[in-house]
């Protein structure tokens, strides 16, 4: 049995159409969103959008911050500065695990 290392939360398999419905925005805010870099579908040969649900999460978070007056590019900023944060507490994991042996941080 193989273990894939993509979790099931960012597998892109949920149509623009249920994203909708779960997350409340309009299928125009989402491409919206998508037009202005904030969130990235996969997109199929013919063109259709697939989503996460890791990306119903960020749409999630960005409907929030747009609620509370933020910009779409202070919204990026930030995505982007926790993205940077995610990679470098991932590579501390890999580096005291490397060194340490097998470590599990919350």
């Amino acid at each position: 049995m193989s273990i894939k290392s993509e979790s099931y939360k960012d597998k892109k398999v949920i149509s623009i159409g249920t994203v909708s419905e779960i997350t409340g925005l309009s299928e125009r805010q989402i491409r919206y969103y998508e037009e202005r870099n904030l969130i990235f579908p996969y997109r199929t040969k013919k063109g259709t959008r697939k989503y996460s649900f890791s990306d119903v999460e960020r749409l999630m978070e960005i409907a929030e911050m747009i609620e509370e007056g933020v910009q779409t590019f202070e919204i990026r900023k930030k995505i982007l500065k926790k993205e940077k944060e995610a990679v470098r507490e991932k590579m501390i994991r890999g580096q005291l695990n490397a060194r340490f042996g097998v470590l599990r941080l919350p």
